[in-house]
């Protein structure tokens, strides 16, 4: 929003901006803020940034003093749609308390450092991602966790004996229409509402879920302010929902028998004239790919299973990835085909659109991290040329639903972990290619696994769920 310091305490004062919003990404993904009155701002909060407890709330664990800030990015600025008095917030980047330097857990600084790093590999200018949102909206949750009562209540008007419409049948919602569709005004004030923070929409729909699942996308944008935009999606999806008197979640699985939340992202390289570098109509290769595409591609599935530790980082995440409702299962790539784990898209034919998707990951990512984890993959691929060198790779393409093959078929393909569990232990095996130029700190690598393991897969695994009863009470 803004190019300089004195622009935007300008705006401040001609606009009669009342407090100034400061938002940080904390590790698992979730936004934090703290709030000031507008008039405290000055040209010193754009340079130090404003302190906060890095070891309280925001995951950064190892921070040995707890002391970091969060510094304002002049560029991310926007009038903040939720709030009742007049708030400029502002994405920050996490920095030392000390010495101002980029803090190297920070989420966004990660991401920054995966650009320059294919930028000074002399792969790319640009990195250019569209994360799609998918989301259900629901009209109440009741969730009891306690030792002797637990459960999960979940009501939809657009299901059950309540609704005031046929109901949508299970895995039936997809562009559903009023009067079963009863979400087509809140999706439409998310999206008018992003449109006026500088996040344009291409299109929203009801998605595949019956009891209010919904989808909207963005055009592509470079990898940074495509974390940023995805931030602000979430944010204005749940706040605007609340408003409606609905729930919001980007949880992966909330409904068992129902297609569940991905987030596929769209992904293309651009050199320095702007030149598309996943497109060669000339050579002959599969979909007219270059061969540089097709090594990021690969880089992506070789790597796939320990970035699943990233793209799918929740105990959740893996209700989703089962066969039969549209989500990946094996890592290989085709054309047009939803069961791969990357598809070309048919309809992308011209040079400045030849893409891929990748199809595994979802909202409990941290969108940061997921982006550069990506953009590490493949930046592996073309530097060891994985496609053309890995000879007995699995990789594909197959045009083919994997879920009507063969068990030998599909034996033969590599298959995504089956659990967090699998996730973790397979990033550990394999993070050389994130922590390559220091983008991911081997330190944090290591946090994020052992926080993973403790806070959510054994912390879930130690609890009796309610189906156990259901199987096992009168054993």
């Amino acid at each position: 929003m803004f190019g300089s310091t004195a622009e935007a305490l300008g705006y401040i004062r001609s606009h009669e901006i009342a407090m100034v919003d400061l938002k940080v990404t904390g590790v698992n993904g979730q936004w934090l803020h703290l709030t000031m009155p507008a008039a405290r701002l000055n040209e010193g909060h754009f340079e130090s940034g404003v302190g906060y407890d890095g070891s309280s709330g925001s995951g950064f664990a190892q921070v040995e003093s707890g002391d970091v800030a969060a510094r304002p990015v002049l560029e991310t600025a926007f009038v903040d749609p939720i709030y009742e008095h007049a708030t400029l917030s502002f994405l920050c980047e996490t920095v030392t308390a000390d010495t101002h330097e980029p803090f190297p857990f920070d989420p966004r600084t990660i991401a920054q450092k995966a650009v320059q790093a294919m930028q000074r590999r002399n792969v790319a200018k640009k990195a250019l991602m569209a994360p799609e949102f998918e989301f259900h909206v629901f009209d109440d949750v009741r969730i009891v966790n306690t030792p002797y009562r637990s459960g999960v209540h979940i009501r939809s008007s657009e299901s059950g004996p309540k609704a005031l419409a046929p109901a949508i049948p299970p895995k039936g919602g997809y562009l559903r229409v009023p009067p079963a569709d009863r979400l087509q005004d809140l999706r439409s004030a998310i999206a008018l509402t992003l449109g006026e923070i500088g996040v344009d929409v291409r299109y929203h729909h009801h998605e595949v879920g019956g009891p209010g699942q919904c989808e909207i996308e963005l055009d592509m944008t470079d990898l940074v302010r495509a974390a940023d935009q995805a931030m602000m999606v979430k944010y204005i999806v749940k706040n605007l929902s609340r408003q409606y008197g609905l729930l919001a979640t980007f949880m992966p699985k909330p409904i068992h028998g129902e297609s569940g939340n991905g987030m596929h992202v769209h992904q293309r390289l651009v050199g320095p004239d702007g030149q598309p570098l996943f497109y060669d109509g000339t050579s002959g290769q599969y979909a007219d790919f270059s061969a540089l595409g097709l090594n990021y591609i690969a880089g992506l599935l070789q790597h796939g299973r320990a970035l699943t530790a990233m793209t799918n980082p929740s105990t959740n995440s893996f209700k989703r990835l089962v066969e039969g409702y549209e989500a990946p299962v094996n890592l290989f790539f085709s054309l047009g085909n939803r069961s791969a784990a990357i598809r070309i898209p048919r309809y992308a034919v011209t040079p400045d659109k030849k893409r891929m998707e990748y199809r595994p990951p979802d909202g409990t990512a941290n969108v940061y991290l997921m982006l550069a984890a990506m953009l590490m993959a493949g930046l592996d691929g073309i530097k060891n040329r994985t496609f053309e060198t890995v000879k007995d790779h699995t990789f594909g393409p197959h045009d083919v639903d994997i879920a009507r093959q063969t068990s030998e078929f599909k034996n033969g393909i590599e298959a995504l972990p089956r659990s967090l569990r699998d996730a973790l232990a397979a990033l550990e095996a394999d993070h050389a290619f994130l922590s390559a130029d220091d983008v991911f700190p081997e330190p944090f690598i290591q946090q994020w696994i052992q926080s993973k393991l403790a806070n959510e897969a054994d912390a879930v695994d130690n609890r009796p769920h309610p189906y156990e009863f259901e199987l096992y009470f009168d054993a």
